[in-house]
């Protein structure tokens, strides 16, 4: 799509002018200078994820890396359990949104299938489609891995972050999610509207990038929710860190499943609440 993307980091950050499909430039009031100027908004389409030409879900998400989202969800809501089970991806627009059609191994779209659950938009409750109880108590793996990193790693990584967060400085409105090494160098940066598809995009980035989860951890620009906590340990990322507050919910699902969570990495302090002992 004809959208700004950024790779790798280090890669020039795209122009205006390659923003069509994923922001807008409106005419808007701004108080501040009691005039009307251009502005640039960020776009939210309906994205369907289609496997073997079932529609699993539709998702509203800002129409760039979809093909990292679309790798990425199916990883972290466990549809596929490695990259190689998705044997292709296929973007393409419509004139109501964007569809992305994937081919995936028999045994995964029985997984699918079994499991199958119409959902729209993931944004905020984080259960939209869950038909029992059961089905939520379901407990994420739990790692086997146990990433060790400073504290001044933490807040390298987490301080670098805007940087590299060119949507959100041209509309204020993407959230970002980044991957570090253990030095807290920032490898890897996905933005989006919604913070669970900005770490579904840097999952599937990840993976594409052939970057190991046992050997660095996350960062996020929002609070981190307990379906984050579960899609970072489902895909064996062993420590997250967000700029904002977990919830309880997030916190007791971290300490099942071995992970470490961190909650308000700013101005030099953080709190660990699950497994410090894995933050020096």
């Amino acid at each position: 799509m004809n959208a700004c993307t950024m790779l790798e980091l280090g890669q020039a950050d795209c122009g205006e002018d390659m923003l069509p499909d994923t922001a807008l430039a409106l005419p808007v009031f701004d108080s501040r200078s009691a005039a009307t100027a251009d502005q640039w908004v960020l776009e939210e389409t309906p994205v369907a994820l289609v496997y073997n030409g079932i529609t699993h879900a539709v998702m509203l998400a800002t129409p760039q890396d979809l093909e990292d989202f679309a790798l990425g969800f199916s990883l972290s809501e466990d549809i596929v359990r490695q990259g190689r089970e998705v044997f292709d991806i296929d973007v393409a627009t419509r004139a109501d949104g964007v569809e992305v059609a994937m081919r995936i191994t028999g045994s995964a779209l029985d997984r699918l299938k079994q499991a199958r659950q119409m959902r729209t938009g993931r944004t905020g409750c984080g259960l939209c489609g869950v038909e029992s109880l059961a089905q939520f108590s379901t407990p994420s793996p739990v790692l086997g891995h146990r990433t060790r990193v400073t504290a001044a790693a933490l807040h390298r990584a987490m301080a670098s972050l805007p940087d590299h967060q060119h949507l959100h400085r041209l509309t204020g409105a993407a959230h970002a999610a980044g991957w570090a090494d253990a030095d807290g160098k920032l490898l890897l940066v996905r933005e989006d509207i919604g913070r669970h598809n900005a770490l579904d995009k840097l999952i599937g980035a990840m993976v594409r990038s052939g970057l190991s989860p046992a050997q660095g951890f996350c960062v996020l620009t929002s609070r981190a929710s307990y379906e984050m906590v579960q899609k970072a340990a489902r895909t064996g990322i062993g420590l997250l860190a967000a700029v904002s507050a977990p919830s309880a919910l997030a916190v007791r699902v971290a300490q099942q499943a071995g992970l470490t969570l961190a909650g308000f990495v700013r101005h030099g302090q953080h709190a660990v609440y699950s497994h410090a002992e894995r933050v020096q």
